[in-house]
């Protein structure tokens, strides 16, 4: 088909992600080429997310979809982030992708940011959850029979990290956090559901509790907030496989 869509999959790991793949895979147009993850070099784990390097093949290795990483230092400033990944769009490019799939929802920012930066190389952007309701969109995920678990989570959600997503959870969830943890509140790690071959076995490591520089307005990226500006804190849970 003259209108069939090579694309590559921004892959998180999370929810959000595998919904959205979810979605991809069941447009005939759409053939995924890449799941693409940027991982931190120096812990070999899935930047902002924290999950393991090892965890994240499993998923690859049971969806069945080629995993390529883009390997980045810890908290790269926006100029180096853009360097590399202008590179490796290019290298998309010329490898034949004409689109970049994403698992984003309602940030207007990060969406033209996206969008920009494709544009430079000549790719166009596809989003398939984009202005869905974030409630109907966690049912939909759990009525499809998928499992994630929480990962990481703002400082003030502590008691959340760690836990598996169920409809009684985000219930719980206090006021003013959005359901699919949208703005940044918390990350998950999907191991269950249609898209996977096989369940993704973990156990739970160590809780522990990092800081960072708050992100400026312009860094939108996950992955990329080194600033001047005051700290924020963030809870992980490691799995370990």
């Amino acid at each position: 088909m003259n209108d069939r869509k090579l694309c590559i999959f921004n892959w998180s790991g999370g929810k959000d992600s595998a919904l959205a793949l979810h979605y991809a895979l069941q447009d005939p147009s759409i053939e995924v080429k890449y799941l693409v993850t940027t991982v931190t070099e120096q812990y070999n784990r899935i930047s902002m997310h924290g999950v393991r390097e090892s965890l994240l093949i499993a998923q690859a290795e049971s969806i069945g979809i080629p995993l390529y990483q883009i390997r980045l230092g810890e908290m790269p400033d926006m100029e180096s982030y853009d360097r590399v990944m202008h590179a490796q769009l290019t290298k998309f490019k010329e490898e034949g992708i004409t689109h970049s799939i994403f698992g984003d929802i309602f940030l207007e920012d990060l969406r033209r940011y996206r969008e920009s930066k494709l544009a430079e190389v000549g790719l166009k952007a596809i989003f398939p959850l984009w202005k869905k309701d974030t409630t109907q969109l966690i049912d939909d995920f759990l009525n499809l029979s998928y499992k994630t678990i929480i990962v990481c989570t703002q400082e003030n959600l502590e008691a959340f990290c760690g836990e598996i997503i169920t409809k009684v959870l985000i219930s719980n969830l206090p006021p003013g956090i959005d359901p699919c943890g949208e703005n940044g509140e918390f990350h998950t790690f999907a191991f269950e559901g249609p898209i996977f071959k096989k369940k993704i076995p973990f156990e739970l490591g160590d809780k522990i509790f990092r800081t960072y520089n708050a992100p400026k307005t312009d860094d939108v990226d996950q992955g990329c907030a080194a600033s001047e500006s005051p700290t924020i804190g963030f809870w992980y849970i490691d799995l370990l496989n």
